[in-house]
């Protein structure tokens, strides 16, 4: 029934009262009580029609305006990718440790631990690697700041000796001319950047006296820094009772890295040293993977060794700074690869994954009149994760403004260590309306 309806059936019920009237004009029936009642009847059957007729239009002005219901549905979590480990290729020959700092919240390093190590921590030759802690030794005692020179030292013909002392064993030197005179800053770069042996023995004698004096002074200094795994007994490293484990190496190149004196002059390839002349690093993977110094050491049989620090840049909130050592190699060539593929698996483990792709389907939405649309997330998002850290995905809804194509209906949120990335959930497609028909037949589900 429709609101047209009703002008016909009032027609109608005037047409019955017109033949009614007319029967009673022409005698058909002549008691008045009988013509009134049944016109009280007419009266009466024309106000049930007529409510009859209102009370249908009203309906159906409300059915076809009703509030509809709200669609059903659900939204689930897409399901978190789980991140490749990352393989660190540790040293495969002699023993090896690093630490790393500043990326902590993702490789959960802390002070003061090693973060990764390979084989035995037992002490070992460290040859010229004692440089380093002749240079801290000597510094502790007579320190150097900003770009001060320092003391100047002057050469005479005992130090000349020291030249040709070391030249029969087969060491390396450096030119130390007699009457010359030097700076400590550029004595100490002679020292560590080409290891010249005649230069670090100058230097301990210059600053306590004697070698004996210089070894009491470097146990004292061991000792207070906690390297007691850490011997000391020349200022060159010559001798292979000079002996060190890998993680007290670490620490001595921690300590070494926070010196600014000693920090430049290993970060130098090459220079020009008055009465030294031109000098170049025995560290060749200096500038190479990152790498900033520290200091090599070999010893013949004992093998090849590097305490190394490097910088590299992983995409992290700022650079990892590592500080590693590597002892016993078998040759100077083996570490230079073990360390740059060590410093090249950490840096990969670094990266971005994708963690959803936009336009992926995440729930579903109907309505009773048979309609649907699917839910989406609105954009793709990647995140950045160390290794195989867990990543985990958390689902918030909402309710929308409206149920169009784009409206938002939710929020997907993933989290790998210290990152988070969200993307919305939008509708797909829009929903139809019902027709005139479904709603005048669903009355109940109508608002």
């Amino acid at each position: 029934m429709t609101t047209q309806e009703s002008p016909d059936a009032l027609a109608d019920l005037g047409e019955l009262m017109r033949d009614e009237q007319d029967y009673g004009d022409a005698g058909g029936a002549a008691d008045p009580v009988a013509r009134r009642r049944r016109r009280r009847g007419w009266l009466i059957a024309a106000a049930i029609v007529l409510a009859i007729v209102l009370g249908c239009g009203g309906y159906v002005a409300w059915a076809t305006s009703a509030a509809l219901p709200d669609p059903e549905g659900s939204m689930s979590a897409p399901r978190a990718p789980e991140p490749e480990p990352v393989a660190l290729t540790l040293p495969s020959d002699g023993a090896s440790a690093l630490w790393v700092t500043g990326a902590e919240e993702y490789l959960g390093a802390e002070e003061p631990g090693i973060w990764a190590v390979s084989g035995p921590d037992g002490a070992r030759p460290i040859a010229s690697i004692a440089k380093i802690v002749t240079a801290l030794v000597v510094l502790d005692a007579h320190p150097l700041s900003g770009d001060d020179p320092g003391p100047t030292l002057f050469f005479d013909r005992a130090d000349h000796k020291l030249y040709d002392k070391y030249y029969v064993m087969d060491v390396t030197i450096a030119p130390m001319p007699i009457g010359s005179s030097m700076s400590l800053r550029d004595a100490l770069a002679t020292m560590l950047i080409p290891s010249a042996s005649n230069y670090a023995e100058a230097i301990a004698e210059w600053a306590f006296g004697s070698q004996w004096a210089y070894t009491e002074a470097a146990r004292r200094w061991l000792d207070e820094n906690g390297l007691g795994d850490t011997a000391i007994v020349d200022a060159t490293g010559v001798d292979a009772r000079n002996t060190s484990t890998p993680t007290d190496l670490v620490v001595l190149g921690r300590l070494a890295a926070a010196n600014p004196v000693i920090a430049e002059i290993a970060a130098t390839s090459e220079m020009s040293v008055p009465g030294a002349g031109r000098i170049a690093t025995t560290n060749t993977l200096l500038g190479t993977a990152g790498v900033t110094g520290l200091k090599t050491g070999n010893l013949g049989e004992s093998g090849s060794n590097l305490l190394y620090t490097a910088t590299i840049d992983v995409g992290a909130a700022e650079p990892l700074s590592m500080v590693g050592v590597v002892l016993g190699g078998s040759s100077k060539d083996a570490v230079n690869a073990s360390v740059t593929a060590l410093i090249e698996s950490v840096q990969s483990g670094f990266r971005m994954v994708s963690v959803g792709t936009g336009g992926t389907t995440v729930g579903e939405f109907t309505v009773p009149w048979g309609d649907s649309v699917d839910v989406v997330l609105g954009e793709g998002a990647s995140i950045f994760v160390w290794s195989d850290t867990p990543i985990t995905v958390e689902l918030e809804t909402t309710t929308p403004t409206s149920w169009d194509d784009g409206a938002v209906v939710g929020t997907v949120t993933w989290t790998s260590g210290p990152n988070s990335v969200s993307v919305p959930i939008e509708i797909a497609g829009t929903l139809d309306e019902p027709t005139d028909w479904w709603r005048l037949t669903h009355p109940t589900l109508l608002g």
